[in-house]
């Protein structure tokens, strides 16, 4: 989780979303190549998604509304494999999520609607577009909601343990 410096007074705020510098002092080296936008009501799940052939970097966060953003570790052979680490992003606390290169990504929008903004370290690359289920029960999540909105390509993926081992990047330290 990152927190950006805000500068607020009575006209708004102002803060850096991003600096090459202050970023790589904080191990983050991803040079970014594409902004994505999504826009999303309230009950959406996307994800938990990953490239395996073009893996992205995603520097992640809500400038409208608040979702429970989740990073799962799938890399094979990680000390960490199959843990998940989730954080609230929301306009309000203006957080920032960095989701390593090898884990899967998803969130829910918990406001009305949310307008989530993404930088990504590669490009998005349709054919390479990869999975695991958000209702895996071995990974727990606690979404806050049993009966999300989903697209059908996250309705039809499978549960960590039975993504076949090649489709799963695998750990360099």
């Amino acid at each position: 989780m990152l927190k950006p410096k805000v500068h607020e007074d009575p006209r708004g705020f102002f803060m850096e979303t991003y600096r090459a510098e202050e970023f790589a002092a904080a191990g983050i080296q991803d040079s970014f190549v594409q902004d994505n936008h999504a826009r999303s009501q309230r009950g959406t799940l996307r994800g938990l998604h990953y490239q395996l052939q073009h893996p992205q970097g995603k520097l992640c966060r809500v400038a409208s509304g608040e979702v429970f953003d989740v990073a799962l570790d799938i890399r094979q052979g990680s000390p960490t494999f199959g843990q998940w680490y989730g954080v609230v992003l929301s306009q309000e606390n203006k957080l920032q999520i960095y989701i390593p290169p090898g884990f899967a990504h998803g969130y829910v929008v918990r406001s009305e609607a949310a307008d989530f903004l993404y930088k990504c370290s590669e490009y998005h690359y349709g054919g390479d577009g990869h999975g695991v289920l958000w209702s895996d029960p071995q990974l727990a999540i606690p979404w806050e909601t049993s009966s999300p909105i989903l697209s059908e390509k996250d309705r039809q993926y499978t549960p960590l343990a039975d993504v076949p081992r090649e489709l799963l990047p695998r750990y360099e330290p």
